[in-house]
């Protein structure tokens, strides 16, 4: 499903340049959970953000269903990510003044979805993740837990083929943790929709398929169902 080839991102820090990304090869499979783990500043989070095409990259290239994202306008991108891509970030990124509802409706506003359609999927998506009777409440009538799961609802709504979450439970106490990891991955298994976790919580990484460690810039181990494989080298 995904392809990522020679993939470079160097970024600025001061004087300083820092390789994000230095020469990252990857495939993932249709209907994979992966996890990708690695220290603070290591690349975990660029890697997922130029999958989602939230970024861009200096050299290589990623496809997603054969679609080549360097090759994107900003617009095609914007299309992509609401299409094909559902994001679940750590901080939540819900609007404050609207409710649990309002709140996953928004991607489905910005795909022309009629009203009475955007509703029925919105309240579908919420219900999925145990939140029917919470719908109405806004952001800070909720716990930390139930506003993760409005920000998974609103991942799904749009029927995504791809989740791209970022520290999902690193703001959670260990109690909503596990149930945001379990919903994750009975997600992924329901529906088949592939999903790529950056991670630091052992146990998110313990549920995937597939575990790849990174550290500075670089693929370190790709591991599978407990086993090492070869990380990928293209020549060209």
């Amino acid at each position: 499903m995904i392809k990522v080839i020679h993939a470079k991102k160097t970024y600025k820090m001061g004087d300083q340049k820092v390789k994000a990304l230095d020469d990252v090869t990857l495939n993932i499979q249709k209907g994979e959970f992966l996890a990708i783990v690695g220290p603070s500043g290591s690349g975990k989070s660029t890697l997922l953000h130029t999958i989602g095409g939230l970024d861009s990259l200096d050299s290589g290239d990623i496809f997603v269903e054969d679609l080549e994202l360097n090759e994107m306008r900003d617009k095609q991108k914007a299309g992509f990510r609401n299409k094909t891509v559902g994001f679940i970030f750590q901080s939540f990124n819900l609007q404050n003044h609207l409710s649990a509802l309002e709140n996953v409706e928004l991607p489905l506003i910005f795909s022309s979805v009629g009203k009475n359609e955007r509703r029925k999927k919105a309240i579908n998506a919420l219900e999925d993740v145990g939140l029917s009777e919470r719908m109405n409440h806004k952001p800070n009538e909720l716990s930390g837990g139930q506003q993760q799961r409005v920000s998974i609802a609103r991942a799904l709504v749009n029927n995504p083929k791809l989740i791209l979450a970022d520290e999902p439970t690193g703001n959670l106490d260990s109690k909503s943790g596990e149930k945001i990891i379990g919903i994750i991955h009975d997600l992924n298994r329901k529906l088949g929709v592939t999903v790529i976790v950056v991670t630091h919580d052992d146990r998110i990484a313990q549920k995937a398929d597939r575990i790849i460690h990174i550290l500075d810039g670089k693929i370190k181990e790709d591991i599978s169902n407990g086993k090492k494989k070869a990380v990928i080298k293209y020549t060209d």
